[in-house]
């Protein structure tokens, strides 16, 4: 859901739903809480994003200042990923989505199943 404010208004929400909406950027987020990553270990963890969909979100996630991206210049390339401080910031907002999203399905009578899991 968009929302409909009007021309030239500038809208927390839809900020927040373009900045962690791609369809892997949450769980992209949600993996490097506390975590630095390679590209390879964050392919393990959502096996469902292809290399290319992978890819595009880590650089949408990099280009909102979310993700940092360091580049080592070794052989083979070595490529990390971290959470700015930018990207911190969004755990509280990650945490009550899965918590919503958790009650919702157990409301529905459906279990949770994903590589998410409740952080302490």
């Amino acid at each position: 859901m968009k929302c409909d404010c009007g021309a030239n208004v500038h809208c927390p929400v839809d900020a927040t739903i373009d900045m962690i909406g791609g369809k892997y950027k949450s769980l992209i987020l949600w993996h490097l809480i506390n975590n630095t990553l390679r590209f390879g270990e964050l392919r393990k963890l959502i096996p469902q994003a292809t290399p290319k969909m992978l890819t595009q979100q880590l650089r949408e996630l990099e280009e909102s200042n979310l993700v940092i991206r360091t580049v080592y210049p070794v052989v083979p390339p070595k490529v990390e990923y971290r959470l700015s401080e930018l990207g911190e910031s969004i755990r509280p907002i990650l945490e009550a989505m899965y918590k919503w999203g958790a009650d919702y399905l157990k409301r529905s009578g459906i279990e949770v199943n994903c590589s998410m899991t409740v952080r302490a």
